[in-house]
């Protein structure tokens, strides 16, 4: 790999990568078997012929036109996926070929602009067989499945491993083919698996985190940005690319657990666990990602089993089931999967039941509907037997109160005259009014008891009261530090809320939890539901992002960037050699991180300013408090025009509910 890496940066830094609009057709060209001159043809059979007999001939000749013609080819089977010509023709025989060339004949692959060929082949072979299976068909006989596989093992670089894999994945995707695959299935499932674990910090390590833009691959960078772009463009891009490689790598994946194929490797527990941190993300937000291929293998007996025997995926799954995240229905889905089997519920319930439990009052969620009363009829569906059965006490708690809530309170209520339920909601008003007054007076615990009061004693039906109780209920939590609680009463009231998961208020409060409890995606998606009900309340007006949201968007973009762990690895690897090295000069472990950190990471050290003999900075920071305690204790208005409340705010900004 280095004497590749090497020789392919020979290219020049003028090198651009060939398109179809730096196409140059010579008239006067006497090559017999030139592919822009076949393409000019008028007469289609001798076209049809001449376009046949090029494809025999390109693999063998040696002419620099070949990149050219190879990226007219991929532009053509992008934009004509289903055009039938090419593939009647011999387009795949001639990609494998070249394929199979660049990666034996190294001479060949470093001269002109040969580097660029695998890359356009493969892609080609993955754009033609996306849609038909009769295109699919004739690759695999044509032979493309063998040399594919060498790009996959990494023979040339994770450029090559993108392209192939989107090629297998769709030769995967049909019956008829995916036999064909059979015998590679443990290499490929393997190798795949792998390549989703660990694409992300190869690109890094050498890609991305290479500063030195002189050291990058040129050829990479060339088919990153066309040949135009700069270094951020760079990094753009190969962010998109990055994304694309581990997603296409769990479809292919996917392809063999649908048929529960390999599921011995797939379901491997450090495989499960990585599944939880490949996210699609905002940069390839179409696709489920990790959690779409663990809800493939609930659906199967053997994945339930291993799903079930991971606690960490379990949670996964059960902080998706409690998130705003576009996929929050598969975390559900996965859980109650787990549930309705026999063999699994008991494992899974001691855990799913915590986060299911808030969830019971969801009336739709995208296509799906009274989706709450099909997680409280599987909650309670042997609820005398877990009675019995469970020795966990708050298991057995949890259950009770969801029966009480959807079954003895629903059949005590029923009884209640229309005048007696008013008469309940004037006491519950008043309930929360003495509540919202002992919070501003800063009596947290009392309020958070009255809310807890006023919420027994609030009729089933009043949904949209109950939505405020809880929410206000969270905001105490979240001041008394208890984010778990936050989050299930958060959760509470946005299942209450209509349409689902819309009131802004519990939103901020549940992205602040999930903060606390260093979960930076589901905050993130909370805290972006936030701003997009704030802009839709204030269509009419000039919309401003609170000060404080902005801020956490800002903070858990950034922890959650797809490279975030793979920068902490290489970070952390830097700073073990320099404290190695610096035990070879007798420092300290201390002494020598901190030098490192200064002089390599580019990182300050923060020292206090001098107070003594600088009347200026003593009346700077006196006047600093000042402002700060008038901030603290007097109430203010946020940007959204929410009042703030007097007590510690955590991240900066408050929306308590003094009134619905």
């Amino acid at each position: 790999m280095d004497s590749l890496k090497k020789k392919k940066n020979t290219l020049t830094t003028s090198t651009t990568i060939p398109t179809s609009n730096t196409m140059h057709i010579d008239q006067t060209c006497t090559n017999s078997f030139c592919f822009f001159c076949t393409m000019k043809e008028p007469d289609s059979h001798q076209k049809r012929a001449r376009i046949a007999n090029c494809f025999k001939k390109i693999p063998l000749g040696d002419q620099q036109d070949h990149v050219l013609v190879l990226s007219g080819l991929w532009n053509i089977a992008m934009t004509h996926p289903d055009n039938p010509e090419f593939p009647s023709l011999g387009v795949f025989e001639c990609m494998a070929s070249l394929i199979d060339r660049g990666i034996n004949d190294r001479n060949w692959l470093y001269r002109d602009q040969n580097v660029y060929i695998p890359y356009y082949a493969a892609h080609i072979i993955g754009s033609y067989t996306m849609n038909k299976v009769e295109f699919a068909e004739k690759a695999v006989k044509a032979g493309v499945i063998p040399p594919l596989m060498e790009l996959l093992r990494g023979k040339m670089s994770w450029i090559e491993q993108r392209v192939a894999v989107r090629a297998l994945g769709h030769l995967a995707s049909y019956d008829a083919t995916l036999e064909a695959l059979a015998s590679y299935e443990h290499d490929l499932v393997s190798l795949t698996m792998k390549l989703a674990s660990t694409c992300l910090d190869v690109v890094y390590d050498n890609f991305i985190g290479v500063k030195d833009e002189r050291k990058r691959l040129k050829y990479q960078s060339n088919l990153l940005t066309k040949g135009v772009g700069g270094l951020e463009m760079e990094k753009c891009k190969a962010e998109e690319w990055s994304s694309q490689l581990q997603c296409w790598s769990l479809y292919l994946l996917n392809c063999f657990a649908y048929k529960e194929r390999s599921l011995n490797l797939i379901c491997r527990q450090d495989f499960l666990k990585d599944l939880c941190g490949m996210w699609g993300g905002l940069v390839n937000y179409t696709s489920p990602a990790g959690v779409g291929l663990i809800r493939i293998l609930c659906y199967s007996k053997y994945g339930r089993k291993m799903v079930s025997e991971s606690i960490e995926v379990l949670e996964n799954l059960g902080n998706l089931s409690r998130s705003s995240d576009d996929w929050q229905y598969i975390g559900i889905d996965c859980l109650l999967l787990l549930l309705k089997d026999p063999d699994t519920r008991y494992s899974v319930i001691e855990i799913a039941v915590f986060f299911l439990i808030d969830l019971v009052e969801l009336r739709d969620l995208g296509d799906r509907s009274n989706l709450g009363e099909a997680i409280t009829k599987q909650l309670l569906l042997f609820y005398k037997q877990n009675k019995l059965k469970y020795n966990n006490g708050k298991v057995r708690k949890a259950l009770e109160d969801l029966w009480n809530l959807k079954v003895e309170r629903r059949r005590k209520e029923r009884v209640l005259s229309e005048e007696i339920q008013e008469e309940r909601r004037v006491l519950i008003g008043l309930i929360k009014q003495q509540a919202n007054h002992m919070f501003w007076l800063g009596e947290i615990e009392e309020a958070l008891r009255k809310y807890s009061e006023a919420l027994a004693l609030c009729p089933v039906r009043f949904r949209k009261e109950r939505m405020v109780l809880y929410s206000n209920r969270a905001q105490c939590q979240l001041l008394l530090k208890d984010p778990d609680s936050a989050i299930s009463d958060s959760t509470r009231a946005l299942c209450l809320s209509t349409p689902v998961n819309s009131h802004c208020r519990s939103l901020w409060r549940r992205s602040q939890a999930y903060d606390m409890k260093g979960l930076a995606k589901e905050s993130l998606m909370d805290c972006i539901m936030f701003i997009n009900g704030c802009i839709k309340s204030e269509a009419t007006k000039r919309v401003k992002i609170p000060y404080y949201a902005a801020r956490m968007i800002s903070k858990q973009i950034e922890a959650t960037w797809l490279f975030s762990c793979a920068q902490s690895k290489m970070e952390s690897g830097g700073v073990k050699e320099a404290m190695q090295e610096s035990r070879g000069d007798h420092e300290s472990g201390n002494e020598g991180m901190m030098r490192y950190m200064m002089e390599n990471k580019g990182l300050s050290t923060i020292t206090e300013e001098p107070l003594i003999g600088n009347e200026w900075s003593r009346r700077k920071l006196e006047r600093a408090r000042r402002i700060s305690k008038r901030a603290v204790m007097a109430p203010s208005i946020n940007l959204l025009g929410l009042p703030h409340h007097r007590a510690e705010i955590p991240c900066g900004g408050s929306d308590f509910d003094g009134k619905c």
